[in-house]
């Protein structure tokens, strides 16, 4: 942070040239931190309507698209709380091996697991949701197709989590400390994602909203007919 403040203010002081180039370490990181900074937010704006806009043409659902990406925030904020108790708290050393703790994360390796993360989480909802929607359609209701829908995809998803957790903790034994927190993180949101998301709060919602889940309004409905997604 000191490195970035001093390249801004170097950057701001007054000058009779026509240009000055800044270089460095402190440099390259403060362009690729404002880099960043000012596409996330419309890259967060994308992946939000592409994936509620899939969600809903797959669905026919106003509310489970919104309930899928809500969850899935809330999976991937709890994934970067547990990088920064690690990293920048300096904690798990005796687990992940030595690291050098700046009180700072790395901050492109962290958009990087954030992608990954919710990629993959939205992977899994799809799995679910899947199975849900195909006891919905053969008619029973929603607290049954819940149920029923839990039961047959939940070792599938179980097992694909293990799977891919498995492979990305290998990546926490590496010496860099980039790899670790790749490793670490994305493992992390998997293992959280198949427990504590899809098989706990994903069914408690659905069930909580009953005929909810499957509401949208006549014109959305027209539309997802015409153009929907089947499986």
């Amino acid at each position: 942070p000191a490195g970035e403040e001093m390249t801004l203010s170097l950057r701001e002081q007054p000058n009779n040239f026509s240009e000055i180039l800044i270089g460095g370490s402190a440099a390259a990181y403060t362009d690729s931190l404002l880099g960043i900074k000012n596409n996330l937010p419309w890259a967060a704006l994308w992946i939000i309507l592409t994936t509620i806009t899939l969600l809903f043409l797959f669905t026919g659902s106003l509310l489970l698209p919104i309930k899928a990406v809500v969850l899935n925030f809330m999976s991937l904020f709890a994934t970067m709380g547990f990088l920064v108790w690690v990293f920048m708290n300096g904690n798990l050393h005796w687990l992940i091996g030595d690291f050098a703790s700046t009180g700072t994360i790395d901050s492109s390796s962290l958009v990087l697991v954030a992608v990954i993360s919710f990629g993959l989480s939205m992977d899994y909802e799809l799995f679910l949701l899947s199975r849900i929607k195909e006891q919905h359609d053969a008619g029973l209701n929603t607290t049954d197709s819940v149920a029923v829908g839990l039961q047959r995809s939940g070792r599938i998803i179980t097992t694909a989590a293990v799977v891919l957790a498995v492979s990305f903790f290998a990546f926490a034994t590496s010496g860099v400390s980039i790899m670790k927190m790749l490793g670490l993180g994305v493992g992390f949101a998997v293992l959280l994602d198949a427990t504590v998301i899809r098989a706990l709060l994903v069914p408690a919602l659905m069930r909580l909203f009953g005929d909810a889940n499957w509401y949208a309004p006549k014109w959305m409905l027209w539309i997802q007919k015409k153009v929907g997604l089947e499986h």
